[in-house]
């Protein structure tokens, strides 16, 4: 998909609502009911939040390394392998939560000083050509996805 600055902006303001939209969904729980999972193999919200850490960290970390050479090949690294070498699944909710806040804070200051052309910059990761704006959108549109399975767990 080729951004366009109408896209961007979409993705972008998707991309700054995701802690606006836990904090809400979140609110008026506790630790207790937050590390609280449904059923034995499913995930806790404090379980989802340590996803889209994860997630975040490897995106995030990709998007920088494009806005610093573009067209590099890149390693591919997966959020779920990238999980297992942190403490996010064992950090208390609002905790992980604020760290996540602070670098989510961090990476929109630098997405809204790029130039409409830096959107394109890329890499090849696992064959494939992604930009910063492809991986902004995939961040957006997976945190979205994320945001309404919190909302529905704590229904």
């Amino acid at each position: 998909m080729k951004a366009t600055p109408a896209e961007v902006q979409k993705h972008l303001k998707l991309l700054g609502k995701t802690t606006r939209r836990i904090t809400s969904i979140t609110k008026q729980f506790d630790e207790v009911s937050l590390q609280a999972k449904p059923k034995k193999d499913e995930w806790s919200a404090n379980d989802i939040l340590a996803h889209l850490r994860a997630c975040a960290d490897v995106w995030g970390d990709q998007i920088e390394k494009m806005i610093a050479k573009d067209n590099q090949k890149l390693p591919y690294a997966h959020p779920r392998q990238w999980i297992k070498k942190t403490n996010y699944r064992e950090l208390p909710f609002h905790e992980s939560f604020r760290a996540f806040k602070v670098q989510r804070r961090k990476l929109l200051k630098v997405l809204k000083e790029l130039s409409f052309e830096d959107w394109s910059r890329s890499a090849i990761i696992k064959g494939r050509e992604h930009t910063i704006f492809t991986q902004v959108r995939r961040m957006a549109k997976h945190e979205d996805v994320h945001c309404h399975q919190i909302t529905e767990l704590l229904r």
